[in-house]
């Protein structure tokens, strides 16, 4: 059970009042000048059985020789020390995988359909539990993560049942004494590293796919979030995933690069799923040459948000609110350069400061009231606010926020009179900032959305049909949301393209990236 400790509480509040009750805190309090919370305990109150805090490794659970801190981002108070994986224990882990796989790749796809159908199953009956995990090391509101939670199990969901829709193909021969098959089979070893802002559902959209095709894996979660990989680790021992076939090796900063590169260069590894920066993306593929590794990556975007003149106003207002502002800015698909004809310009961003006034509200995520939670670090914070001030310094109108507040916490901010030199219309935000540019023809909404190295998703509202075609072919993106801002689902593919990655998540694609293709050429046939 955690509770707050007050001193350490006390720089992200305005004031506030400390009661004791048995054992937990309770804190009555007033987030930045904003109306009062609800009042109410507050306290990591799970399963003991999901709170697990070292590796897993063949089945079991192994601790490293030190361990590193999980911080809650709202308060800095500390959740959990976790084991402290080093390249010891991430060689274990992959060689336990490889052992493992020549086990599991023998399992009918039948088999290993119902065991991802019984870890799908656990997984919706801990969703609460392994929601208030991801609010406590991530920060985001407990109803998206249970929403986080939901989108989770989808993917094991979804797995399970493509397990057994693995077909290879008979292709007519070209000699009429020889038959030619076409088979799939699994790659191997596969290592999964993934990001802090969804903890869950980017290890099961990976995991889902690799082991229902017959692969092993070795997680690395992020540094800030490994306990909902821990989590669901347990869960998969419940289910009875065989030791070996799913491990999870957790790391501090300090030893992620040496864990990393292991798990990128080791030769008993076949593939690397990677989410994450377009950086460290390079970083992983510049190691995975080295042996000519099977990659498939999900690195950063930079998604253009575009209102013309023919949409419906109010719901493109709608679909900036629910892009932008999920999980307070803090995911690869979320919009970042918001492109609004002129003609409409003036209408959208009233309606738009109208509806983040009405409808954000900011504190920790496990209040009920609360929309917006912490960014992940103060690092992150500093990036929002210094996007911020370059834009000011060049011109930029601060229409609603625009503040660094204390801790982790930044204002919800929408700026007016932007142009394509700051630096916010440059680089990806991650955070909770809306830069506004006026624009006049489509084909100059076009050049400014496409003028990025980076493509993962794009989104526009119109009501001319000719038009959604014309821009929904055009934009140099993976993913197009049209008149709609959230549109990550299990059934449809999931990347992006140029700097923005290379493969596809999620979808009857998402499994092709764990298979190989063998050609089996039958010849000496009599006719």
């Amino acid at each position: 059970m955690l509770c707050f400790n007050l001193q350490s509480y006390l720089p992200v509040l305005i004031m506030g009042s400390l009661y004791l009750s048995g054992s937990r805190c309770i804190l009555r309090q007033v987030f930045f000048g904003l109306p009062s919370m609800l009042q109410r305990p507050y306290s990591l109150d799970v399963s003991a059985q999901l709170l697990r805090t070292r590796a897993f490794i063949d089945g079991r659970w192994v601790s490293a020789a030190s361990t590193f801190p999980v911080l809650d981002p709202a308060t800095g108070e500390e959740i959990a020390k976790v084991s402290d994986c080093g390249t010891m224990e991430a060689q274990d882990a992959v060689n336990a995988a490889y052992k493992a796989f020549h086990l599991w790749k023998n399992h009918t796809a039948k088999e290993r359909s119902i065991l991802l159908r019984k870890w799908f199953e656990l997984i919706n009956q801990h969703k609460e539990d392994l929601a208030k995990l991801i609010t406590a090391e991530c920060g985001k509101p407990m109803k998206e993560s249970i929403g986080e939670m939901t989108y989770s199990a989808s993917f094991l969901e979804w797995f399970s049942e493509e397990a057994r829709r693995v077909y290879g193909d008979i292709v007519a021969p070209s000699a009429k004494d020889r038959k030619i098959l076409l088979l799939k089979q699994p790659v191997g070893v596969a290592s999964i590293i993934t990001p802090w802002n969804f903890p869950s559902a980017m290890i099961t959209r990976k995991v889902g796919a690799a082991l229902a095709v017959g692969c092993t894996v070795v997680v690395k979660p992020a540094e800030n979030t490994p306990l909902s990989a821990l989590a669901l680790a347990e869960l998969s021992v419940q289910a009875g995933i065989p030791p070996g076939v799913f491990n999870v090796v957790p790391c501090s900063r300090e030893k992620t690069l040496a864990v990393g590169e292991l798990l990128c260069t080791d030769p008993l590894v076949a593939k690397i799923s990677f989410t994450g920066s377009t950086a460290t993306g390079k970083i992983l593929l510049r190691h995975a040459a080295g042996t000519v590794k099977r990659v498939s990556m999900e690195l950063g975007g930079h998604a253009p948000f575009i209102v013309f003149d023919s949409a419906d106003v109010d719901k493109a207002v709608a679909g900036a609110m629910v892009s932008k502002f999920r999980n307070s800015g803090q995911t690869c698909v979320c919009s970042n350069r918001f492109l609004v004809q002129s003609g409409i310009h003036d209408a959208f961003m009233e309606k738009l400061a109208k509806a983040m006034d009405a409808e954000l509200k900011l504190g920790h995520g496990s209040e009920p009231a609360t929309t917006q939670g912490p960014l992940i670090n103060t690092r992150a914070v500093e990036k929002v606010e210094n996007q911020i001030a370059d834009a000011v310094a060049q011109g930029a109108v601060i229409v609603r926020g625009g503040k660094r507040l204390e801790g982790s916490f930044m204002q919800p901010t929408l700026l007016s009179n932007v142009n394509t030199d700051m630096q916010c219309m440059r680089e990806e935000t991650f955070g909770p900032l809306i830069p506004l540019v006026k624009f006049n023809t489509e084909q100059e909404a076009l050049a400014i959305a496409n003028a990025s190295p980076v493509g993962l998703a794009g989104y526009f509202y119109s009501r001319d049909i000719s038009q959604i075609w014309r821009v929904t072919e055009q934009m140099e993106v993976g993913m197009v949301g049209v008149n709609e801002g959230l549109i990550s689902t299990t059934e449809t593919s999931f990347g992006g393209i140029k700097q923005s990655g290379m493969g596809r998540e999620g979808s009857k694609y998402g499994i092709d990236e764990y298979l190989e293709i063998k050609y089996m050429c039958l010849g000496g046939l009599s006719l």
